[in-house]
């Protein structure tokens, strides 16, 4: 999900094929080190791996098994999964397989479980995004909540001193407002429940002015709007934000523009898919800069990996949704609701 061309989904959900060719520094690793270590303090998170019939789609439930992370329930070919397993010389110790003929299959029995309370986790296989996706947003028998389903990138850097949330780059395509208020919701919620405090949000758009022939900035100025009224919680906003006074203090300050968020961004919400997915790309392959990437507004958290990802960014993927699980079910006994 995180590099290389796509095979476009019919939603707006893509695939990877390719690897980056950038190496990647190890100030990156470190930035999700901290999360990885704050699963220690968490049960293991009940979690549905969805058609892991490869390699790569094996190797990282696995770890995450041994590392205690996630108690992996394995949706596929028995027969398949056990030899990718010995090809590979992994342990399926302490791994539930479940069988399944197909991806469809596989991607309905997962909704099903999650249903019936028995995993508190989705994560994606080698299947196709879009089939699994397909599955968790159905109006009938799906996952879905009175929030739209969004994605965000976890992109950690070794220029920024912390991890950038990126968002939507991955489902939603031509966001209208509602759409765009659910998504910063949702990001704003993940830092929180990731244990990373309030964030600093930024509305990105090509300007840092309003310009009514650039809707991106009349939808920031709203959007900062709503955050006012308490219709988005939980966050600092302003916007519009162009890139480089999102990131950049000293771009801020030479366009004089003083705010809480500018040159300090923790989360950047994009106009729509294309400028997300191209930010993203650019950090990844340009910046040698690590990305998780999770699904945000279904009843619980959906992990997606790529095959170009690292050992440590598969773990970390796992990590942050092992952690909002527990944050979630934390907040639901709280208030008495099922996930």
């Amino acid at each position: 999900m995180m590099t290389g061309s796509k095979r476009p989904g019919p939603a707006g959900y893509t695939d990877d094929a390719a690897e980056s060719h950038v190496p990647h520094d190890d100030r990156s690793h470190r930035k999700f080190e901290s999360l990885i270590v704050r699963t220690r303090d968490i049960p293991a998170i009940s979690t549905a791996v969805v058609w892991p019939d490869e390699t790569h789609a094996l190797e990282g439930p696995v770890e995450a098994a041994r590392e205690r992370i996630i108690n992996p329930v394995l949706i596929g070919s028995p027969a398949r999964i056990r030899a990718v397993a010995d090809t590979a010389g992994l342990d399926l110790g302490g791994c539930t397989i479940v069988d399944a003929l197909t991806q469809a299959q596989a991607a309905a029995a997962a909704i099903n479980m999650v249903r019936e309370g028995t995993v508190q986790t989705l994560m994606k296989g080698s299947l196709h995004t879009d089939v699994l996706m397909h599955a968790v947003v159905s109006a009938d028998g799906g996952l879905r909540t009175s929030r739209r389903i969004s994605h965000v990138f976890l992109i950690a850097t070794p220029g920024y001193p912390e991890i950038l949330f990126v968002t939507d780059a991955a489902i939603n395509i031509f966001p209208d407002l509602d759409c765009k208020r659910d998504i910063v919701q949702n990001a704003i919620d993940l830092h929180i429940g990731l244990g990373l405090g309030q964030p600093r949000v930024a509305i990105l758009s090509a300007v840092e002015v309003i310009n009514s022939k650039i809707p991106s900035t009349t939808d920031a100025a709203v959007l900062c709007k709503m955050a006012d009224r308490g219709q988005i919680a939980g966050g600092v906003l302003d916007g519009p934000l162009a890139m480089d006074n999102a990131v950049s203090p000293a771009a801020a300050k030479l366009k004089g523009i003083v705010s809480p968020v500018a040159g300090r961004a923790q989360i950047l919400v994009v106009p729509d898919l294309e400028a997300g997915n191209m930010l993203a790309k650019n950090l990844i392959f340009m910046a040698g800069a690590d990305a998780a990437g999770i699904v945000l507004g279904a009843r619980v958290p959906v992990i997606l990996t790529s095959r170009a990802d690292s050992a440590h960014v598969r773990l970390a993927s796992v990590a942050i949704g092992a952690l909002y699980a527990h944050h979630l079910a934390q907040e639901n006994q709280k208030l008495g609701t099922a996930p």
